[in-house]
């Protein structure tokens, strides 16, 4: 594998995935993994991951190890080095450097590229057909993977490094090991006839661990034969102006496209047939002098005025009749190469998942496709084909994350509001619980002396004659005693200890005859809306009237002026629902969390118990179900009112 990820790097950007010409990266949990059979080696995701998660293979051991086991090894070195190595004023220090290191020679790539040039123009000029340039190793994997019925287009010539790694095996010997040195990864895997290839960085890493610097290096020349015009074939549109070919707009026919998006383009272009009679000189980088083998942040016009620079500088200094012997020694050497096919295609037949994929991040229609891209797909139909080949996931289309996201955000704060809520009522039910067993405790010591004054104070008052002035004191403490049992009889039903009798009943039954104990002012108004399907419900008639009296009664003295109380009654199939609104004059909302304890009250000494809330509260919960309020006392927030909510269990549970 010559590009892989390491994991502990990546993260969900998918750059590489919108970067990568082959969409050859499979995002899987949300890191990107390089399919191997689909790369073509380009390098777009090492160059573009700025997490540096995506590297390529290191060869630097393997040449190493070939140098210090072989006497005769020879340096191919790429024409576009002074685009990498610009801090080295003299290339003369630079071949000296690379033969510090081993290299028994060191030759120029730029005389292959003059050999592969010549032969292409001879193509050009003397074939019907129109051809597709061949120098590109990422272009040429690209044509046998995914457009397989171009291959026969491909130009029936080598690439300038194994015209090259020919040349010196036919100078040298057929024993003389060969590595390449340039900016491109997929020359590592291009052919068999070299030995090795490694990268202008890894020949960077090179010198840095043997310590070899320029200026303890004794400087070189290039070993024969010397590259002439091949040194400009880097650069853009390089192997037209190597071959002195007519670039003219209107008199040439030849297209050159350079980059992972116009390669594309015009490929597509080619196939369909709407580039007719045009050959097509391609690279997948913005020429080899921006290949993923060189340094990270190089300026491509830089780099593109280094080469120009030594190649215009070879040109007035060589000396053309020792390159024109050395053109002519090799000029019948064999540059052919059969292309073959090598089809990689994943081809997608069912439409149907593909559209319930669509629909299933929420693209429903054409509108929905907005092709953002931000998935690294160009189109939102692209990124479902992908996930139904398996190498891309959903969560990818970032309007369907976001969106997934806001629902959870909400779904969280109902969830959180619902806990507070739970947590709130929890507290309120523990508080309550206490509350009652002390309540019961209390009623039940309380019970016995009480009976015994009651009595006794009776009795006295039965005895006393009409006259008597002690008669009007027995009077008061025969009421108050009766007060006091009434408080412990509300004691006693907060604290519930006697059972829930179940009987059917209809709803609007129990309303109407809970009205009949309360006594109503001509002034209030009450309304009773039955809107329930099914009006029967097992509850404890007796229990619940006094519920539902205690609230009319609360409702009634909140209004002094008169209103209305509204009682709704609805139901599902397995809870009844009753509702008493009124217009009076709310509760505070420092005291709403303290209106069903025991004794707390708002009226006047005098006036009431502080039991009744604290009552109803007991008998629902003995019912299992849930009574709320919801209380407005400020006038400048909307009406004031109180409403009060009970739940009950439609059946005996």
């Amino acid at each position: 594998m010559l590009v892989y990820t390491i994991k502990e790097l990546c993260r969900t950007c998918y750059t590489c995935v919108r970067e990568c010409p082959a969409k050859a990266i499979r995002i899987v949990g949300g890191q990107a993994e390089v399919i191997d059979e689909r790369c073509i080696a380009c390098g777009n995701c090492i160059k573009v991951c700025s997490q540096g998660a995506k590297v390529f293979l290191n060869t630097v051991d393997r040449v190493m190890k070939l140098l210090n086991n072989n006497s005769s090894v020879a340096a191919m070195i790429a024409p576009s080095f002074p685009a990498e190595f610009s801090d080295i004023s003299d290339y003369h220090s630079f071949v000296g450097m690379v033969k510090s290191l081993g290299f028994k020679y060191v030759t120029e790539v730029s005389f292959g590229a003059d050999l592969v040039a010549d032969r292409y123009k001879k193509l050009v000029s003397e074939n019907k057909n129109f051809y597709i340039s061949s120098d590109c190793p990422s272009i040429v994997n690209y044509i046998k993977y995914y457009h397989p019925a171009l291959v026969d287009n491909l130009a029936p010539v080598i690439s300038p490094m194994v015209a090259m790694s020919r040349v010196v095996r036919a100078k040298y010997g057929r024993d003389t090991r060969i590595v390449f040195i340039g900016p491109c990864i997929a020359k590592k895997a291009e052919s068999n006839e070299i030995d090795e290839a490694i990268t202008f960085s890894e020949l960077r890493e090179m010198f840095a661990d043997c310590n070899i610097t320029p200026e303890d290096t004794l400087p070189s020349d290039f070993d024969p034969p010397i590259g002439g015009r091949g040194a400009i074939f880097p650069v853009a549109r390089g192997l037209l102006q190597t071959a002195k070919i007519s670039d003219n707009a209107i008199t040439g026919n030849i297209i050159a496209a350079e980059g992972r998006i116009d390669f594309q383009e015009a490929l597509k272009e080619f196939e369909t047939g709407l580039i007719k009679n045009q050959h097509m000189e391609l690279l997948c980088c913005e020429g080899c002098i921006m290949g993923p083998g060189l340094s990270k942040n190089g300026k491509q016009y830089n780099r593109r005025s280094l080469v120009s620079s030594y190649a215009n500088s070879k040109m007035q200094s060589i000396d053309q009749e020792s390159w024109q012997r050395s053109f002519e020694e090799f000029e019948e050497l064999d540059l052919s190469v059969r292309h073959r096919s090598e089809d990689r295609r994943i081809e997608v037949t069912n439409d149907k998942e593909v559209n319930e994929i669509l629909i299933k991040m929420g693209k429903k229609t054409k509108k929905d496709q907005l092709d953002c891209g931000a998935c690294g797909y160009e189109t939102c139909m692209d990124h479902a084909m992908a996930i139904n080949k398996g190498i891309a996931e959903v969560e990818m289309c970032l309007p369907y994350t976001i969106e997934k996201l806001h629902k959870s955000v909400k779904d969280l704060a109902l969830s959180n509001e619902k806990l507070s809520s739970m947590r709130k009522a929890l507290l309120q039910s523990e508080k309550l619980a206490h509350m009652g067993q002390l309540s019961a405790g209390i009623a039940h010591e309380l019970n016995n002396p009480l009976g015994v004054v009651i009595m006794y104070s009776n009795i006295l008052l039965e005895e006393a004659s009409a006259g008597d002035p002690v008669r009007e004191d027995l009077k008061l403490i025969v009421e108050q005693a009766g007060r006091c049992k009434k408080i412990v009889a509300g004691l006693l039903n907060f604290a519930r200890k006697n059972q829930v009798n179940h009987q059917l009943i209809s709803i609007k039954e129990l309303v109407e005859h809970s009205l009949e104990s309360v006594i109503v002012p001509e002034k209030v108004k009450i309304n009773i809306v039955d809107l329930t399907t099914d009006p029967d419900a097992m509850l404890d008639s007796e229990q619940m009237t006094q519920v539902l009296t205690n609230l009319i009664k609360n409702a009634v003295d909140a209004m002094p002026d008169g209103g209305s109380i509204n009682i709704n009654l609805e139901d599902t199939l397995s809870d009844v629902i009753i509702t008493v609104s009124d217009t009076g004059t709310g509760i505070k909302e420092e005291d709403r969390a303290k209106i069903f304890e025991p004794f707390f009250t708002t009226k006047g000494i005098g006036h009431g118990t502080g039991l009744g809330l604290a009552t109803a509260y007991g008998v629902v919960k003995m019912h299992k179900g849930q009574i709320t309020a919801e209380s407005n006392n400020d006038p400048a927030n909307g009406p004031t009112g109180t409403s009060f909510k009970i739940v009950l269990p439609r059946k005996k549970e």
